[in-house]
Formats: structure tokens, C-alpha cells, sequence
């Protein structure tokens, strides 16, 4: 076996074992964030039956898995980077899911491409869970109202996404997340990552983004 595939197993094990130590029904997918990493880096985990990749460059993706999709095409790809509005028209093509969406402008400019290629893109919003100046993200204050501007125009939004302070415990921020997503009525939720994801999923996480855990430290 190789060694990513048995991260990979390994982590979705201390998941179960986790949530069922606090008896919590909670199934969340593991999104392999492959970032940086080569294709031949990641086929273990493809001819695994694994589904879910994460990117965080547009170029990159479209590089590394315009012609694996192609072949494996039950593989869903989610840009979890910062993405330009110069850049969607292509990131639409590549990505199945995305997590960063955090500004009118943007939201319309992805509703904009996609219906032309008349496709339907699954959309987290990205909330500034930490109201952190250097971070992107949406402010908890404003959430509620970008959320009715994607419903207007038609996006399929289907939860939120956010990535704690650094060198903070996760935990507080976790649980308010928790509570926000509830709120608005949502059931999938995009949080944790190789150093949190149990924390995340403790408190329903639906999809925890891991990459080092995975394939190990970037170079």
C-alpha cells in the first residue's frame, strides 16, 4: 500500500474514532489538498477510488488535471485559494466546488461564466471567522446579506468555509461557525485542516481540507 493511501485511511479512522467518542453522527469527506505536488504524487490515491482534491491555483489545476478528469470522471476538484475575477472563466471549466467566495463581484462573475458553459459550480462563502485585516473572507456581519445576493443570482451555495487564526486555539471559532452555518440553514460546512480537521469535524464539518497529513511536508 502506498504510504498516501495509508494516510489517507489513517486519517478517516481517527475521524470515526473521534466523532464516536463524543457520539456525534457526522460523516465528513477529506478533501487531499495536492497542491504543489506532482500528478504522479497523487495517482496512489486516484487508483485508491479516492474522489475529492483540493487546489489552490487556477493554472495549476487546469496543468495538472484537465486530462486526469477526463479519465477519472467522477472526480470532484475544489479551488480552496483566494481566486481573481481575471481568472474564473478558466476556473469555472476545471473546478467542481468553491471555497472562497467572498464578494459580490466575484460571485457574480462566477454566476456569469458558468451558465455559458452551463454548469453549476458548488459554492462555499468564505467568512473572516477571526476578523483578521490580512486574511480574505466575508465579516460574520456581512455574511447573511452576500448569502441572499448568491441565491438571487442563482448560485448553488451550499455552506460556509473558514480558516481560523493561526497560533489561536480553533476550537471557539469552530463552534461559532457551527452555529452561523445552522443559522442560515445550510448542512455542509468547509473547515479543518491537517493540524484541526478533528476539532472541525467535532463540530460538523463536512468537508476538512488536509494536504501535508496526506503527502507530506511541501518542499
Amino acid at each position: 500500500m502506498h504510504n498516501t493511501v495509508k494516510n489517507l485511511l489513517d486519517i478517516e479512522n481517527n475521524i470515526k474514532t473521534h466523532l464516536n467518542k463524543f457520539n456525534i453522527n457526522n460523516n465528513p469527506k477529506v478533501v487531499a489538498v495536492s497542491k504543489t505536488f506532482k500528478i504522479d504524487k497523487v495517482l496512489p490515491l486516484i487508483e485508491h477510488g479516492h474522489i475529492d482534491y483540493g487546489e489552490n491555483k487556477v493554472q495549476e489545476a487546469v496543468e495538472k488535471w484537465t486530462d486526469i478528469k477526463k479519465i477519472n470522471t467522477q472526480i470532484k476538484l475544489h479551488l480552496i485559494g483566494k481566486l481573481q475575477t481575471n481568472k474564473v472563466k478558466f476556473a469555472v471549466q476545471i473546478f467542481d466546488y468553491i471555497h472562497s467566495v467572498d464578494s459580490e463581484k466575484l460571485a457574480k462573475k462566477i454566476a456569469d461564466e458558468q451558465i455559458k458553459i452551463n454548469k453549476k459550480i458548488k459554492i462555499f462563502l468564505q467568512v473572516n471567522i477571526g476578523n483578521e485585516h490580512q486574511k480574505s473572507g466575508v465579516n460574520k456581519s456581512q455574511v447573511s446579506q452576500l448569502v441572499f445576493y448568491c441565491k438571487k443570482i442563482g448560485l448553488d451555495l451550499i455552506g460556509l468555509m473558514c480558516i481560523p487564526p493561526v497560533n489561536f486555539d480553533p476550537e471557539s471559532y469552530f463552534r461559532e461557525m457551527n452555529k452561523l452555518n445552522k443559522d442560515l440553514g445550510f448542512r455542509e460546512l468547509s473547515m479543518g485542516m491537517s493540524s484541526d480537521y478533528l476539532t472541525a469535524t467535532k463540530y460538523l464539518s463536512t468537508y476538512v481540507r488536509v494536504g501535508s497529513s496526506i503527502f507530506g511536508q511541501r518542499s
